[in-house]
């Protein structure tokens, strides 16, 4: 298998079968031998039953269908773990990418050895107030934090080595974070190429306003996981460290300006530095035991399923 194609999805029972018959037709030519996997994530309208139709008829084609809605990261997810074609690409079923950039991203990523190419829906037929300046901001933000000079991260045209997809885990709402999760595992060939965006023609968006602000929060997270996610304790431990220093030296001052220079002077309670060293001890314990968590949910982290698969086609032919 040397392509697979990876749709997640969740209502888009209008656009599916306009998008499959697009795929066939952008690939007619170039002799790929290919696979097309839908993952429908909890649709409640006529999606799977789409997907199946699609399946029987198309011996290339396979879909699974999640119990109920767990988000965009775990369809990924889900994917990446069936998909096995030596390059991958991923797109949305909203008819917002264009299938006639796959040949040209493949082979891009081909020709450079490269481990990701990301598309960049440089003119965009978004909300420019709602959208455009939010995902600006956005992409400018995660330029910064990550320091992969990409100008779509949310894009969701995206080509892949095989090896990359199998590697990296998608979790939570990180799929915006592709790249940068391939890059701390050390696939840092990430380039970009412009691609076509379409306007919506069937349906609504399934993301609002809030997924910028759960982005930054994501990019946040994502930056700690990187630089202290294998070893807390590095980063609760120095905290930790300062804060119980600074509670021991004002204990230390009130000690000895207690028994030797103003004995006869008000009560340490009394004090302002009393209160100073005992929430900076306090707050470098937690932190401590903050970090001897860490470790320990680090040393025997399990690997706990983050979605169920209700049903699963693929076609007999």
């Amino acid at each position: 298998m040397e392509l697979s194609i990876i749709i997640p999805l969740l209502n888009e029972s209008d656009s599916i079968e306009e998008l499959h018959q697009w795929i066939q037709a952008s690939l007619l030519n170039h002799n790929y031998d290919f696979e097309i996997i839908y993952v429908d994530d909890g649709s409640t309208d006529d999606s799977w039953e789409v997907i199946e139709r699609l399946v029987q008829q198309n011996k290339n084609t396979q879909g699974i269908r999640f119990q109920k809605n767990f988000g965009k990261s775990q369809a990924l997810h889900a994917g990446f773990k069936l998909a096995a074609g030596d390059y991958v690409m991923t797109m949305d079923a909203d008819l917002q990418d264009s299938p006639e950039e796959i040949h040209p991203m493949i082979t891009t990523l081909k020709e450079k050895n490269l481990d990701i190419l990301s598309g960049w829906k440089k003119k965009r037929y978004d909300s420019i107030l709602f959208k455009n300046i939010p995902s600006k901001l956005f992409n400018w933000a995660a330029r910064r934090v990550s320091g992969i000079k990409l100008h779509d991260f949310n894009c969701g045209i995206k080509a892949y080595k095989k090896e990359v997809i199998k590697t990296i885990e998608v979790y939570g709402e990180m799929h915006r974070y592709i790249p940068v999760i391939a890059a701390h595992q050390g696939f840092d060939k990430i380039e970009e190429q412009i691609v076509q965006h379409q306007a919506r023609q069937h349906g609504k968006t399934k993301f609002g306003a809030d997924r910028f602000v759960k982005g930054f929060l994501d990019l946040i997270t994502l930056w700690f996981i990187n630089g202290f996610g294998k070893q807390p304790m590095h980063f609760f431990g120095f905290w930790g460290t300062l804060m119980l220093l600074t509670g021991f030296c004002f204990t230390i001052y009130l000690g000895i300006d207690k028994l030797y220079l103003h004995t006869q002077a008000r009560l340490i309670t009394q004090r302002p530095e009393f209160y100073i060293a005992l929430t900076t001890m306090i707050l470098g314990t937690q932190l401590f035991i903050a970090g001897f968590l860490g470790e320990i949910l680090m040393r025997y982290k399990k690997d706990m399923k983050r979605y169920i698969i209700s049903k699963r086609i693929k076609s007999k032919a």
